[in-house]
């Protein structure tokens, strides 16, 4: 696929004239994970039907299929190696587990959740991740081990996790209402906790770093995501006015910034992808797609300008404009 151009500088009119340039219609039921490696030119994602599904970005196409009838499938998410990932578990047993693509087999299985493991976030520099837990624990994991060198209780409630953009700071929310934040390098008590006063009072289910470590990306299964100052904690912006409502129920929905940390792109449940700027605080865009469910999950492919989104399909986005054509 061919690359839109440089996105370090976006501005309004090329975030909005991102278009479906590839549709992909390999699962049989919705997606649960994606993710791309860390070079950007492999994507994967991870589905209810049991199947993790690997396709190459620079030539969009399905590279490989493979099956985990026996333990089920969710949050995929790429180590530091390009042909390895971890995923989630949801059947027999709670544990973790890393595969390597290019051999189509289990290196180890992380054992000690109790509960589904709902957060799965890999260390930007080390050969470290993260998982958190409906069992009341985030855990830190090193790919040598089987056992976690460290158990953090958080109390109740679904975590949410991740590493800064340097890997030194691990962000924990707690209880949709408080973000704690650890020391990577000595892990003990947090060093401070944010407390950014949102004013809704859906459920965090996903939290992301900027590029740029200057903020936090909420998502909620609500109508509603946030941006926290990320050293503050106090509320930067709410983001809304998007239909989160499936079958009667709401979903959880993942945003993503852009690589230069001052766009969100979030889903939707009525198949849209909606454009918010950070800097004027205000949605500059409504997308439409090809998606035939409720847009789950949003990523971002510097790399190659791009953005895959899911639903039980998956779709890469590409940009109309050049970014020359916005500077003159």
């Amino acid at each position: 696929m061919a690359r839109s151009g440089d996105v370090s500088h976006m501005t309004d009119e090329m975030a909005r004239s991102y278009r479906v340039a590839k549709v992909f219609r390999d699962n049989t039921d919705s997606i649960n994970g994606m993710d791309f490696s860390p070079h950007g030119d492999v994507f994967v994602t991870s589905s209810v039907d049991e199947s993790l599904t690997v396709y190459d970005v620079e030539k969009p196409g399905i590279k490989a299929t493979v099956n985990s009838k026996k333990y089920g499938v969710e949050n995929v998410t790429f180590t530091r190696n390009n042909n390895l990932v971890v995923h989630g578990s949801t059947k027999v047993d709670n544990a973790i587990r890393l595969l390597s693509l290019k051999d189509n087999k289990y290196l180890r299985y992380f054992p000690g959740h109790t509960e589904t493991v709902t957060t799965i976030a890999t260390h930007p520099t080390e050969d470290q991740f993260l998982s958190g837990s409906m069992d009341g624990t985030v855990r830190l994991w090193d790919f040598n081990m089987s056992n976690s060198w460290a158990s953090i209780p958080f109390g109740t409630g679904r975590p949410v996790a991740n590493y800064d953009p340097e890997g030194l700071v691990m962000a924990i929310g707690v209880g949709s209402e408080e973000i704690k934040l650890f020391d990577i390098r000595k892990i003990g008590a947090p060093f401070n906790t944010l407390k950014p006063r949102v004013q809704n009072a859906a459920q965090w289910t996903s939290l992301k770093f900027s590029p740029n470590g200057t903020y936090m990306l909420i998502g909620t299964n609500g109508s509603a995501c946030y941006v926290v100052d990320a050293f503050l904690g106090s509320l930067v912006t709410t983001f809304g006015g998007y239909q989160n409502t499936s079958n009667g129920k709401s979903v959880s929905i993942e945003p993503c910034f852009s690589p230069d940390a001052q766009f969100v792109f979030l889903g939707s449940t009525d198949q849209r992808l909606h454009l918010y700027n950070i800097n004027t605080k205000a949605r500059i865009g409504i997308l439409k797609s090809d998606h035939t469910g409720p847009i789950l999950y949003t990523k971002f492919n510097p790399r190659y300008s791009m953005i895959a989104t899911t639903c039980s399909l998956s779709c890469f986005w590409i940009s109309t404009v050049s970014v020359a054509s916005t500077r003159n």
